[in-house]
């Protein structure tokens, strides 16, 4: 009897494994739609892996034309991104159309996704705007989705939330917008700022088109995608590792993985009771996949909450309000795995440590999670200069960070952009309009709310945590701490042989502050960074 139960487990095993196998070689079969797209948003399993369907992610913005070179010191901080007159030509072009002027924002000629778009509100008193944005597919003389500026693309409009939403004093969506052959897009006032985050595929590769009829069609997925976006769950199906120990300062306590090709899908950590809200800086998270070290990270900044406990919930990452910080990163490896968690602090720390390992079946295109820190401080504010999060050398794909600043006066120090150079170019793919616009918010000088989303999120401010969740809308004051983050899914960007992430310093005032930042990306075994573990930065960084 009982070797007939084992039986039919492992036949009940076996087609559930050839179940996903043929799921997962369908979908890689079919042509990429708004189907295929919303299917990979939710599935954790394909950021682990290398696309199948090989792209680069690129950004049009309204990024300063003056910056040409990084050896143009002038030029290349010059940070004039918004649209004042038609001289500015933070765009592509002018055309008209029936009468009608129209503003060219982006002009893409290959098959691509949009998969990101960011517009701030003009001011944070004018909400709302008259401005028209058209997006013309496969070169079509008329618009295959067009509507208001701000409310198609903020979530109250045909694209519903959290697809697309408000963030802070900005509209951002995530929807993905497939082409096979082109795309443009035009507004009907002036550009105010603006980024079109896309995905740049190869002439050959297979798209359908992106139709109102098919958007339709896809009601219910869409609702679907929705629930599982802001419901993220922590997968109950696999073994599970505990650790549960006290540390001493300095002490490090390890536990072992099963062996085995599988992954690690859920990592959660929780503390003791202390009394140093820095203690999330000086606890390590240390991991090794197949006998590598792939992850060194204070845990404030593995989990996104920065400095402290600050509940937030993401798709990746939940900060719960007991004190729970939960990962969902799918992490596999082909034999060996081990976690270490270490105490940099003076104190000792009470630690509890849970992890669930499912099934994983590893392949060419299978990479390694990866988890740095770098920090700095003092980081001058003159001059201007770029502050390297990370550089990369091998295949990858890059999916995240979290950056935690110390500012010493009120006014706003993000007025940096970032600038992502991919595979050597000469000039980066990605360059940015501002650091909160990064993180998905606008308007940063004003204030530091709390906010949160599945992909990105303000889960800590000085003011957010004094005031207890209660916020200071209007008040122009970012004095202390603040802690941004983005994770990736649709706009996770590949690389073939390098990345390097800069972000500007860029602040209104002659100061010194202090920088920390957590980075995530996936890599094969040989991928290296110019990251490695710092514990004096650690300590010094605060």
């Amino acid at each position: 009897m009982k070797n007939l139960k084992i039986t039919k487990i492992l036949i009940l095993s076996l087609l559930l494994s050839i179940t996903t196998v043929s799921f997962s070689y369908s979908q890689s079969k079919k042509n990429i739609s708004i189907e295929t797209l919303l299917h990979e948003m939710i599935d954790r399993d394909m950021v682990a892996s290398f696309p199948q369907k090989d792209f680069r992610l690129k950004q049009e913005s309204s990024y300063n034309r003056a910056s040409v070179s990084p050896k143009d010191s002038v030029g290349w901080f010059t940070n004039k991104d918004l649209n004042n007159n038609d001289k500015d030509r933070n765009f592509i072009r002018i055309e008209e159309n029936n009468g009608q002027k129209e503003w060219v924002l982006m002009d893409h000629k290959n098959p691509g996704a949009i998969v990101r778009t960011w517009m701030p509100f003009r001011s944070t008193k004018r909400v709302n705007t008259n401005s028209i944005i058209k997006i013309y597919l496969d070169g079509a003389t008329e618009p295959t989705l067009q509507g208001n500026m701000l409310n198609l693309l903020n979530g109250t409009g045909l694209i519903p939330f959290p697809l697309a939403h408000k963030s802070l004093r900005s509209a951002v969506s995530f929807f993905p917008i497939p082409y096979a052959k082109s795309c443009k897009i035009t507004v009907t006032e002036r550009p105010f700022f603006y980024q079109f985050t896309y995905r740049e595929y190869s002439k050959k590769t297979k798209i359908k088109t992106f139709t109102l009829e098919d958007f339709n069609k896809a009601e219910d997925q869409i609702k679907q995608v929705c629930k599982t976006l802001m419901a993220p769950e922590n997968t109950a199906e696999g073994k599970t590792v505990r650790l549960k120990e006290t540390l001493k300062p300095n002490e490090e306590k390890s536990i072992a993985l099963q062996k085995g090709n599988a992954a690690l899908r859920v990592l959660s950590l929780k503390l003791g009771s202390y009394k140093d809200s820095l203690i999330t800086r000086s606890v390590i998270l240390k991991m090794e996949f197949d006998g590598q070290q792939t992850v060194w990270c204070p845990i404030g900044d593995f989990f996104g909450s920065g400095i402290g406990l600050n509940p937030f919930q993401g798709w990746y990452r939940t900060v719960s309000e007991d004190g729970t910080m939960s990962s969902r990163w799918v992490m596999p490896y082909q034999k060996s795995a081990k976690i270490s968690v270490l105490n940099l602090s003076s104190q000792p720390i009470d630690i509890e440590l849970n992890t669930i390992i499912g099934d994983w079946k590893w392949d060419k295109n299978s990479m390694y999670f990866n988890a740095a820190w770098r920090g700095q401080n003092p980081v001058p504010t003159r001059p201007f200069s770029d502050w390297n999060y990370v550089t990369l050398k091998g295949r990858g794909v890059y999916v995240g960070d979290a950056l935690t600043i110390k500012n010493p006066v009120e006014k706003w120090w993000g007025e940096g952009d970032e600038k992502i150079w991919v595979d050597g170019e000469d000039f980066p793919s990605i360059f940015g309009t501002g650091t909160e616009d990064y993180y998905g918010y606008s308007w940063g000088g004003m204030s530091t709310d709390f906010y949160e989303h599945p992909f990105h999120a303000q889960p800590f401010s000085y003011k957010y945590n004094k005031l207890n969740r209660k916020t200071n809308i209007g008040e122009r004051n970012t004095k202390g701490y603040s802690t941004e983050t983005r994770t990736r899914s649709l706009d996770v960007m590949p690389f073939g042989s390098s990345l390097q992430l800069d972000m500007e310093v860029w602040s209104w005032t002659d100061c010194d502050m202090a920088y920390g930042v957590g980075v995530y990306w996936y890599g094969d075994a040989a991928t290296t960074s110019n990251r490695v573990p710092d514990p004096k930065a650690v300590l010094s960084a605060n």
